[in-house]
């Protein structure tokens, strides 16, 4: 059953306040994440307020805000007063790197390439799977209809996106042109580009588009268990190879200097490493590193063989020059004929 939200007060359209009323001793902090975070950081961002209050004392306010991660990097460039980025794509962070807001170093911060957790891309169809969807393969046929987010603004998305082109790089043994027909197929069977990847969830599991949800194996083990969104109504199918999905998180330099919240802010990121939020990541069906925490919940997640994309296309910067750039090849797939 997915969390329920615990924050408050609405900042905008996305931007939700923690509901603690205690006396604040300490600037509000605001976090910036991914479309669906929402459950994950309603229950993370309670526990690191109690983890502070009994650290320094001090009574802090987490607020929040969600959407796709291409669009917070645009809000932050554009003035919005974010500490830190919890994000599911390096690429929006090195937007902000490449625009002074954060540090060249900050994947060196914090360990694992500064990613807390990770997970990959999975599908989600619906019960007794009618189309029989078991791998990438399938999702090419003409009577198959997809949906996920757009990748142009949604990380989610990208590696969705990512997911299908190493898959189909390895089947052709690199050869580029029967990699880029076959990704083109998927993606002209995508009946529906929403921004974000709660969007991509309400057009599959609310609205009955589609015959397969492309989301992150975490969001589909949620979907397919939520009374929310009509449990039992669902499958899920982890695809013997996919993609290795990062979960980056960065201090945004620029404001956390601004605002004096430098040491709230990197405290904050470190929480999410510690054991009991490891362990609180397993129960949102994401992977993680924490030793025991994997050994512990081994025979949770479905054995899968996960590439990284750097490992086959080089770094981020090549990646999104390549593929997401504008003109770059996810456009040029996007306007091809199917």
């Amino acid at each position: 059953m997915l969390k329920k939200l615990i924050l408050g007060a609405a900042l905008g359209a996305s931007v939700f306040a923690s509901g603690f009323a205690a006396a604040q001793s300490s600037p509000p902090l605001l976090n910036a994440s991914y479309d669906i975070a929402r459950e994950l950081f309603g229950a993370i961002n309670p526990k690191f307020v109690e983890h502070w209050k009994q650290q320094t004392g001090e009574t802090v306010v987490i607020d929040q805000s969600f959407q796709g991660t291409s669009r917070q990097a645009q809000d932050i460039i554009q003035g919005k007063k974010v500490d830190t980025v919890t994000f599911n794509q390096v690429t929006d962070i090195n937007v902000l790197v490449q625009r002074g807001f954060v540090a060249k170093d900050w994947a060196q911060r914090f360990p694992n390439n500064a990613s807390p957790y990770y997970s990959t891309t999975a599908f989600l169809v619906r019960k007794g799977n009618p189309k029989n969807i078991k791998t990438w393969d399938d999702l090419v046929r003409p009577d198959v209809k997809l949906v996920f987010p757009n990748p142009k603004t949604s990380g989610n998305a990208r590696y969705s996106y990512l997911a299908a082109w190493l898959y189909a790089n390895e089947k052709f043994n690199g050869d580029e042109a029967r990699t880029r027909e076959f990704v083109g197929k998927l993606l002209h069977n995508v009946e529906n580009f929403p921004t974000g990847g709660r969007g991509a969830t309400v057009a599959f599991a609310q609205n009955g588009q589609g015959d397969a949800l492309l989301t992150f194996e975490s969001e589909v083990v949620n979907i397919a268990n939520s009374d929310e969104f009509k449990s039992g109504q669902y499958e899920i199918v982890v695809p013997p190879v996919s993609v290795l999905a990062e979960f980056p998180v960065a201090v945004v330099d620029r404001v956390v200097d601004e605002k004096g919240t430098r040491k709230l802010a990197a405290a904050f990121l470190e929480f999410q490493y510690t054991k009991e939020i490891q362990e609180l990541l397993t129960t949102f069906n994401y992977r993680v590193h924490h030793p025991e925490v994997v050994t512990a919940t081994a025979s949770k997640f479905p054995q899968v063989r996960l590439i990284n994309p750097n490992d086959v296309l080089g770094s981020w910067e090549d990646i999104t020059a390549k593929h997401f750039a504008p003109n770059a090849t996810l456009d040029q797939l996007l306007a091809s004929k199917p």
